[in-house]
């Protein structure tokens, strides 16, 4: 029988279990079981006895912010379970808790033993990746202490130290040894006939550097109304199509994953902030890129997450040299990390900059808050961190020595630093992989963006009007180098990338549409790529593909070689909306909410490539975060791309 997993999520805090509520420890599909908070998982079991046995699944978890399941003792058809038992989880900031209901199915008193088996390993989330990675931790320390109403887990490695509480109401009985080191909390629950008795569970972690007081809340339904008010006021005022059902609910459901999405950040003065994660469950952490592109998608609606998405990165930019965390002076961060290992140095992305696009996006995001909302104190604030990423990108960056923004692969991070980030990305139409330096053709149409819009703040918000006319300049010169060296006459088509030598990277990739979304091509040029881009080698029916079928590259379930980004199609909508091609942007728009439609009007990280022809239903991608913040915002920008139509 397959595991099957089950994500709860809220701010920097999910669950993982499994069709009966329990925690394993154990790898099964696409990720880890388990609690985490920052990285670091605070429960690795989880699992409930009835009588010394593991119940029967009768109705197993399904997908909500709350899990609910029923399980029965197992037994057969002359033996009808004695006792039945409803469980319901949810998590909360830092914590989880849980309602256990037991109901007799005897008309008699009856007793039964109940068992929760706990443990936390606090490993970190790096550790439990499908790479298999080993990382050496030495001077470890752990201890379980048991409390009056629970146990108490701890961890220590030098200077780092980790908890986890575990309390329960009533108390347990006993607590006992298991010999693997976790803890056995039993209770003997003595049931008048058909009567109920009810346990409440709360697990508070608190990872290192922890500081706050965490409130636990009293029970599953508690979070529940907390959610579900945080959601409300997150969607407030929205006006959601009332022509178009689908994209109003695909709407509906992204701005409730947005609003479980937001972690904490802090601004360049210290502030609290809340900005939207990567996505769970392996990047509930700031991303620059996603937040960024989430931040821009969201702006005509809810400009208060670009508000804080923008200071939160400010407080992060590099602002001096250092080669394994792929920073320079001006650049902003692409991954932050709060783990024991990034702590240690053992992985490099407690602050990683590794990343060609987020300082560009940067830019474009401030300059089009500011058009949106007229907010000219932001962009007077953040002046200095708006100058400073000009300056990485024409210096650090590449565009003054090289004419493009370039990146080089990091052998300890990433290979690829654009979006499309994984090894073997960026290739030819052959498969083969570029040597040396990369300029990646979405950058550039982000950096010209970017210089447009910076110059237009120096011009009206900074009253700079030369550093205003310098921005122009370069962005002109880009523009035109960009369709001289990229534009494929051949295929009407621009190059997925340059090599270091110059060198055409010729795949045909969606990233073409970025160019759309930038503004970067000649209207020309601009008609003839959005046309290409909804043949049918590069449309599945639900969406644009991240390489066309055909070339030696394209593989369906690859992670970007041929399948389908929600994130990338809506920008691929908003360029062809910019470029007047509206059937073509209604065309992407209907497949993605066609797609959101089949998945209960959620939109995933990616889906596989096939052809809707030959297969009906999304076909999903295996190891895709099940809510990711830019999927969740690409329904908000297919609605400012055509509208309610």
């Amino acid at each position: 029988m397959t595991y099957r997993h089950h994500l709860l999520v809220h701010g920097g805090t999910f669950a993982v279990v499994g069709d009966g509520g329990d925690i394993s420890g154990v790898r099964g599909g696409g990720a880890p079981d388990g609690l985490f908070v920052r990285d670091a998982r605070h429960l690795s079991r989880w699992q409930l006895t009835v009588d010394g046995a593991v119940p029967e699944t009768l109705t197993p978890v399904a997908d909500g912010d709350t899990a609910r399941c029923v399980l029965v003792p197992r037994g057969g058809r002359q033996e009808p379970p004695a006792c039945t038992l409803f469980r319901e989880q949810a998590v909360a900031d830092g914590s989880f808790v849980e309602l256990v209901r037991v109901t007799s199915n005897r008309p008699v008193p009856t007793t039964v033993r109940l068992g929760l088996t706990v443990d936390a390993d606090f490993t970190d989330q790096f550790e439990l990746r499908s790479d298999h990675r080993t990382y050496t931790k030495t001077g470890t320390l752990r201890s379980r202490q048991v409390l009056e109403h629970g146990l108490e887990f701890t961890y220590r490695r030098g200077e780092w130290q980790s908890r986890t509480t575990v309390t329960a109401e009533p108390q347990p009985d006993t607590v006992e040894e298991t010999g693997t080191g976790a803890r056995r909390l039993v209770w003997a629950l003595d049931l008048d006939p058909h009567g109920t008795s009810e346990l409440t569970l709360r697990v508070v972690a608190r990872p290192h550097g922890e500081k706050r007081a965490l409130r636990v809340p009293r029970s599953p339904a508690a979070v529940t109304e907390r959610l579900l008010a945080e959601e409300g006021r997150f969607a407030e005022g929205v006006a959601f199509p009332t022509g178009w059902p689908e994209l109003a609910a695909a709407c509906a459901r992204g701005l409730a994953d947005l609003a479980a999405l937001q972690v904490p950040a802090t601004g360049p003065d210290g502030e609290r902030l809340r900005v939207p994660a990567g996505g769970a469950p392996w990047f509930l952490t700031l991303l620059g890129r996603d937040a960024l592109l989430t931040s821009l998608f969201a702006l005509p609606f809810r400009a208060c997450v670009a508000a804080a998405t923008l200071p939160a990165l400010a407080a992060t930019q590099a602002t001096r040299a250092d080669t394994a965390a792929v920073a320079q002076p001006g650049k902003i961060v692409h991954e932050v990390r709060h783990g024991e290992l990034a702590h240690f140095g053992q992985v490099p992305y407690g602050r990683y900059y590794g990343s060609v696009d987020a300082t560009p996006l940067f830019l474009v995001l401030l300059g089009a808050y500011v058009e949106h909302t007229a907010d000219t104190g932001l962009a007077r604030r953040l002046e200095p961190h708006a100058r400073a990423a000009i300056g990485w990108m024409l210096d650090h960056g590449g565009l003054t020595s090289r004419g493009y923004l370039v990146y080089r692969a990091d052998r300890g991070g990433l290979a690829n630093q654009n979006w499309k980030d994984s090894p073997g990305a960026i290739c030819c139409a052959d498969g083969s992989r570029p040597h040396g330096p990369v300029m990646a053709a979405g950058a550039q149409g982000y950096a010209y963006d970017a210089l447009r819009r910076t110059a237009w703040l120096a011009r009206t918000v900074w009253a700079d009007g030369t550093y205003a006319a310098l921005l122009e300049q370069a962005a002109g010169d880009l523009r035109d180098r960009f369709q001289r060296d990229f534009w494929m006459t051949e295929h009407s088509f621009p190059a997925l990338a340059l090599d270091g030598t110059g060198r055409q990277v010729d795949a045909l990739a969606s990233d073409a549409g970025h160019l759309l979304w930038s503004g970067l091509l000649d209207k020309e040029y601009g008609e003839l790529v959005g046309r290409r881009l909804l043949e049918a080698d590069f449309f599945s029916g639900w969406g644009v593909r991240t390489l066309a079928a055909g070339q030696s590259a394209y593989h369906p379930m690859s992670y970007h070689r041929g399948s389908v980004w929600p994130h990338d199609n809506a920008l691929i909508a908003l360029g062809l909306a910019r470029y007047g091609l509206h059937d073509e942007a209604r065309t992407v728009a209907h497949g993605l909410v066609e797609a959101a439609t089949a998945t209960g009007h959620r939109l995933p990280e990616v889906i596989a490539g096939y052809d809707r022809d030959t297969h009906p239903e999304p076909v999903p991608y295996p190891h895709a975060c099940a809510r990711e913040s830019r999927s969740a915002a690409a329904p908000l920008a297919l609605l400012t791309a055509v509208g309610g139509a």
